[in-house]
């Protein structure tokens, strides 16, 4: 590998699909920065790749974020309470896989995008005497006030940030105001609104009619929650429409949406686990969805209005982004099931309405946000793998 070559790792975790969707975003955008150059990105799942015992606990909130939502208001209070992340005997297991990402790779710079990872980085870096060679970068995916302490660590070199909203909860759980900057979510670029002609091609894709009122039901990454609920209730109505339903990596609940959708009264596609996202945000009208940091904002940047679940609670750290879009006007809370069919109703009803919300989708996000984090990551890197680029969008 040439000395200049730059090589950056990014911590991740599947505990849900933002800090993933993140890691893409990031390592895509850094392979277009770097385009035609050479440029290392290493992508880890730290949290669970480093022992076993953690790797269990993944698979532990994942089903409790699938099956029991409402519980996760106790995750989240016990793991602000205990704080982890920061107990150095509970970093015990983990220290020497982390340790032995430095020995093996050395990367130029390390870039977070999970709350449970900046303490114990921070501490090995410290201990391998790197601190002042190797910056530590969070980039936070959660967009509003409230989220989990575990983002502030006093030894990250410098933040990125969703919005004021954001900064001002790091600064509030102690981190220097000069470490934050605001960057947008990181969003990767294939999230943006198309023309109505390309919508309709990405219907006909899907095997559904062109021009029909088109209803993204997103059950998320893992499928689960109280989607599969709301979903039940609209194929009960009588609505002239079509839907899309995403059941994620859960394939009892695609078996099961497959069953349902042959009881309903319009056209329903059910896809199990995708990679393409953009495209059945694109093709739809509206997305109903709990309102995870990141899906909230590649549906944004697509334009897509939403219908979000409030049936239980949000988290915490999604309560800020809830209120955010009905604040804004981008999006309806939905409190009960059976509201859906009605809901869907009222914006086929009311064009104005659907107008509205449409067009309060935009300035929710910032444009061109991965290449501004990028950029800024790239300035941290030592002088002698600097490459001075073209902007992104300015590529043909």
């Amino acid at each position: 590998m040439p000395h200049n070559t730059p090589k950056i790792l990014i911590i991740s975790s599947d505990t849900g699909g933002g800090h993933r969707s993140a890691a893409c975003a990031l390592v895509e955008g850094m392979h277009k920065f770097w385009e035609g150059k050479s440029v290392t990105v290493r992508v880890i799942k730290a949290v669970e790749e480093s022992h076993r015992v953690t790797d269990k606990l993944v698979n532990v909130y994942n089903w409790v974020l699938c099956n029991k939502q409402h519980w996760m208001k106790y995750v989240y209070w016990g793991i602000n309470r205990f704080r982890p992340e920061t107990n150095k005997f509970c970093q015990l297991g983990s220290i020497g896989y982390v340790r032995q990402q430095f020995e093996k790779w050395c990367p130029h710079i390390v870039v977070s995008v999970h709350p449970m990872t900046q303490h114990i980085f921070a501490r090995i870096l410290k201990e391998l005497n790197l601190s002042e060679q190797i910056p530590l970068v969070t980039v936070v995916t959660d967009p509003c006030y409230g989220f989990w302490k575990g983002w502030a660590c006093n030894d990250v070199s410098l933040y990125l940030v969703a919005n004021e909203d954001a900064r001002r909860q790091l600064i509030d759980y102690g981190v220097l105001p000069e470490k934050i900057k605001i960057s947008g979510m990181p969003v990767h670029p294939k999230f943006h609104e198309i023309n109505e002609k390309d919508a309709q091609k990405a219907r006909q894709a899907f095997g559904l009619d062109a021009e029909k009122f088109t209803v993204f039901v997103n059950a998320g990454w893992i499928g689960g929650g109280n989607i599969p609920q709301i979903f039940k209730e609209l194929v009960r109505g009588e609505l002239d429409v079509q839907a899309i339903f995403l059941a994620g990596k859960n394939e009892d609940l695609k078996k099961e949406a497959e069953e349902l959708a042959k009881t309903a009264r319009f056209p329903v596609k059910v896809i199990g686990y995708s990679d393409e996202i953009e495209k059945l945000m694109q093709s739809a009208n509206v997305m109903i969805s709990k309102l995870g940091g990141l899906t909230t904002f590649e549906a944004l940047a697509c334009r897509l209005p939403i219908i979000a679940d409030a049936i239980t609670p949000p988290m915490p750290q999604e309560a800020g982004t809830v209120n955010l879009i009905a604040r804004r006007g981008a999006g309806i809370l939905l409190r009960k099931t059976v509201d859906i069919v009605p809901v869907i109703q009222n914006l086929l009803d009311d064009s104005v309405k659907y107008a509205e919300m449409k067009a309060a989708t935009i300035g929710l996000t910032v444009p061109n946000s991965t290449e501004f984090i990028i950029r800024e990551i790239a300035e941290l890197l030592p002088a002698h793998t600097k490459i001075i680029n073209t902007p992104l969008h300015a590529k043909a």
